[in-house]
């Protein structure tokens, strides 16, 4: 299958005030592919997928979403988890779902239905009674129930435990199409590198370095961590 680009930065600026968020990116990524959007705390990851699901605008330059700026018609094909609890604390796991089944035509109820069923979470308990893990781990079923085009993942392995780490990256590998698009942010790199196709590094605002995670270890000799440890050491 042929890749297409499905998210593109053009000269991407994102200022607050005096301070610089973004500063001129310049990237495209393809279809199909698994990407690590990879940088310390601060470095411009999130207002970068804020920009992408159009919940910022650039100060100058342009993002686009399979063609189109941010909007209406590329809410139909990104799916956005944030860095923080998104899901009303008073509502059911059943309503959670049935209240993205109602926002998204592409949700995929008995497939969100499964994966909660899976983990031994009751539909009937309340989101607020959950533990913190298991409110990441729903979040996320609600993200990855979607059959989007692009995935925007904004820390979905900070401040749990081992084990929902793991069962978050198993998650995402299970349940995107072939033809889709995973960024996950993180500054986890060691967690991630595993499930991870291509690397951007993104550093003060500015693309490092953006190359597949195979040729960095064939040409680098190292992992991706490792490289990461040395471009970003002090």
């Amino acid at each position: 299958m042929e890749s297409k680009v499905i998210l593109e930065c053009r000269g991407l600026t994102k200022t607050y005030g005096h301070a610089t968020a973004l500063n001129d990116v310049n990237i495209k990524l393809l279809s199909g592919r698994i990407v690590g959007l990879l940088g310390p705390n601060g470095s411009g990851k999130t207002t970068l997928i804020k920009l992408a699901n159009g919940l910022l605008t650039p100060t100058s330059g342009e993002i686009l979403i399979d063609g189109h700026n941010p909007g209406p018609e590329t809410k139909k094909v990104v799916s956005y988890l944030p860095d923080r609890d998104f899901l009303a604390g008073w509502m059911t796991v059943e309503q959670a779902l049935r209240y993205s089944e109602d926002f998204f035509e592409d949700f995929r109820t008995d497939a969100a239905k499964e994966m909660v069923g899976r983990l031994g979470i009751g539909l009937g308990q309340k989101i607020k009674t959950l533990s913190k893990g298991n409110r990441e781990k729903v979040a996320l079923i609600v993200c990855m129930a979607r059959a989007a085009k692009l995935y925007l993942l904004d820390e979905p392995i900070a401040g749990v435990d081992p084990a929902t780490r793991d069962y978050i990256l198993q998650t995402i590998l299970s349940n995107y199409a072939e033809d889709s698009t995973v960024v996950i942010s993180t500054h986890l790199i060691a967690d991630v590198e595993p499930v991870l196709n291509d690397v951007i590094f993104i550093k003060n605002g500015m693309i490092e370095m953006y190359r597949s995670a195979d040729e960095i270890r064939e040409t680098e000799n190292m992992s991706v961590d490792a490289l990461f440890r040395e471009v970003y050491k002090w």
